[in-house]
């Protein structure tokens, strides 16, 4: 997988940010992060790192959560933390999009998928847009994705949620993410639920998008494989702050944090023919 060489003369997406919640220690301290347009940027960290709130924060999804977000997120030079929320509504979807990773779980599973795709697009487009329109977007963000896309005669756009593979699931969401282009799709671990075959092929997807329509990506991920195979630069998220980001092949053979060298370390090994050989041999004589 071979993504677009960012463009590095302008940040689409520059955050710095402390995330806390009441009567707790911040989640989140001082994390900064910068993403070039056309980039795709690896985040990666263990279980309660702070990772999906980063992304949440990154959206303005975290008020709900009664959680105070300090700082300073630009995007596409506004800063998202100044925004009211009918102002982040009409991001959402259009210019910033997110995958996440139970696709059966947040696809209705009362309703079709031309009905679903349809609600997604409306949505998040113009009043004055055409059912033509939604249909011809539809078509296209599922071509994108390689799913059926004729509107006429597909009985895959008559099925619903339970009907489907979780692989064809998570194509369905990511083309609901990608039907208005936006600017910039966070993947939130949208890889974990999947078998090793259909993560690749989700993987190369992204990569294809990256390259296609220039889309950049926050690929959030404890996999550290899935990361090296996709991303340009990876972030290191540990106890709430980023303590090393570089580019992939640096983090991966040069790792500057004790942290980081962990992680490497942790990495599966896999045997040699002749370390095989002798281990066989070994076990023979005992």
């Amino acid at each position: 997988m071979t993504p677009t060489t960012p463009d590095t003369s302008r940040s689409l997406l520059s955050a710095q940010v402390t995330v806390r919640y009441p009567g707790k220690a911040p989640v989140l301290r001082g994390v900064s992060l910068e993403i070039a347009r056309g980039e795709i940027v690896g985040l990666v960290g263990q279980s309660g790192s702070g990772k999906s709130t980063l992304a949440m924060a990154i959206l303005g999804l975290l008020g709900r959560q009664h959680a105070a977000v300090d700082g300073h997120i630009i995007f596409q030079g506004n800063d998202l933390l100044a925004m009211r929320e009918g102002e982040l509504r009409s991001l959402r979807g259009r210019s910033l999009s997110l995958v996440l990773q139970s696709p059966l779980a947040s696809l209705n599973p009362a309703l079709q998928i031309r009905t679903q795709l349809r609600e997604a697009w409306r949505a998040h487009s113009d009043s004055n847009a055409t059912s033509e329109d939604c249909d011809r977007a539809i078509q296209s963000a599922l071509k994108s994705v390689s799913l059926p896309s004729n509107q006429d005669d597909s009985d895959f756009l008559r099925k619903r949620a339970s009907q489907l593979s979780v692989g064809q699931a998570q194509r369905v969401l990511i083309a609901m993410a990608v039907m208005h282009r936006p600017a910039l799709l966070i993947a939130d671990e949208a890889t974990s639920a999947l078998d090793v075959i259909t993560q690749s092929e989700i993987l190369e997807l992204f990569a294809r998008l990256n390259r296609e329509i220039g889309m950049s990506i926050l690929y959030i991920s404890h996999d550290l494989p899935s990361v090296a195979g996709i991303c340009q630069r990876i972030a290191i998220l540990h106890e709430g702050q980023i303590v090393e980001c570089g580019p992939t092949e640096q983090i991966f053979n040069a790792p500057a944090h004790a942290y980081t060298r962990r992680l490497m370390a942790a990495l599966p090994h896999l045997p040699t023919r002749r370390e095989a050989v002798l281990a066989k041999a070994q076990a023979a004589t005992e």
